[in-house]
C-alpha cells in the first residue's frame, strides 16, 4: 500500500504560516494568501518552511 498523503505550506491572511495535509486544504478558502507545495512528507514541508522563515518570506510563530 502506498502513502499518497501530501503536504502544503499555507500562508493565511492573518500572516500565519501552517503546514497542512492535502485533505484539509480547501481550494476556495478566501483566507489563503499563498499555497506552497506539494511535499511528499511532513518533515520535508517543515524544512522548507524553516528555509522560508530564514529567507524572511514568513514570520516565525
Amino acid at each position: 500500500m502506498t502513502n499518497t498523503q501530501t503536504w502544503y505550506i499555507i500562508n493565511y491572511k492573518s500572516e500565519i504560516c501552517e503546514i497542512e495535509p492535502s485533505q484539509q486544504v480547501k481550494e476556495n478558502n478566501p483566507d489563503i494568501i499563498k499555497k506552497r507545495g506539494t511535499f511528499n512528507s511532513q518533515p520535508e514541508a517543515i524544512a522548507r518552511r524553516v528555509g522560508l522563515i530564514r529567507a524572511r518570506k514568513y514570520q516565525p510563530q
